[in-house]
């Protein structure tokens, strides 16, 4: 019996620590494919001297009145421009609107010149296996890509138009945890809707997006609303789809940013918010 057990506890152990080591395989697979495609994105970033380096009121001109009370309240004149960030998140995920939260974490990068950024997520869907999911719009193009412990393909989407607006649309909802890359000179352009909304919209090679923005009196964007293409079946469709800010706003850096977010799609059956995220620690590199 002893001796049974004993050989049976060896195999157990021997599988275990193979199990490991491809595990870690994959992560070590993983985290050097995130490396090269944080590579391409800062490898397209314009050089520090081709953008401007600082905010003045003068770049406000023509924009709508809640658009500027906005800028008043989250920017001071000299702030330097954001040229890139790098953002750690954590949060909650669900996948289905019956589904239970689960908690994750994520490393995201941003370029604004021009727009793009990487996300490299770490979701527990189950337990002790996460889900890494790695998303990102670089060189114009929207891709995701989900595996199972970082090895097992669970998602795979890139290079279609709606891809592409779908990221871009991601890129300028997120722009609010980077407020100078909503000025007009980050390529944003503001319309007004009403005395507390504002329509940005932002172009990038051949992918035009728009979101309305929403402020409260005192200048602070409390949500953003949009059409944004939700996969349905691995097709593209058109949904409506919103932001909303909560516990209030802190000030980063000189500038004023939320605290935390949620998303969700409006969808017929109901509202279903599927992401909640504060970020935790941000830097940013200034245009100087």
């Amino acid at each position: 019996m002893g001796r049974r057990w004993m050989k049976g506890a060896a195999t157990a152990g021997g599988v275990t620590v193979g199990a490991m080591a491809v595990a870690a395989i994959g992560v070590a697979r993983w985290n050097r494919a995130t490396a090269r495609m944080v590579d391409r994105l800062t490898s397209t970033a314009r050089s520090a001297d081709e953008i401007p380096e600082t905010f003045s009121l003068d770049q406000l001109t023509g924009v709508p009145a809640p658009v500027a009370r906005y800028f008043a309240l989250a920017l001071t004149p000299g702030q330097p421009l954001i040229r890139r960030a790098r953002v750690r998140w954590e949060g909650e995920f669900r996948s289905a609107p019956n589904a239970g939260w689960k908690g994750f974490t994520a490393l995201q990068h941003f370029t604004v010149w021009p727009p793009g950024f990487v996300w490299d997520a770490t979701i527990q869907m189950m337990p002790l296996i996460p889900v890494r999911v790695r998303d990102g719009y670089v060189g114009g193009e929207g891709v995701i890509l989900g595996k199972l412990a970082a090895l097992i393909p669970v998602a795979d989407q890139r290079g279609t138009p709606e891809m592409a607006a779908g990221a871009l649309s991601r890129y300028l909802g997120e722009a609010i945890w980077m407020p100078t890359a909503l000025l007009p000179t980050a390529g944003v352009s503001w319309a007004a809707v009403d005395d507390t909304t504002a329509r940005a919209t932002l172009t990038d090679g051949a992918t035009t997006v728009s979101a309305d923005f929403h402020f409260a009196p005192t200048g602070e964007i409390v949500g953003m609303s949009m059409t944004r293409y939700r996969d349905v079946n691995g097709r593209g469709e058109p949904t409506p789809f919103e932001a909303r800010l909560r516990g209030g706003y802190r000030r980063v850096a000189g500038m004023m940013i939320p605290v935390e977010g949620e998303v969700a799609w409006l969808l017929p059956e109901g509202r279903f918010a599927y992401w909640r995220g504060r970020p935790v620690h941000i830097e940013y590199d200034p245009s100087r």
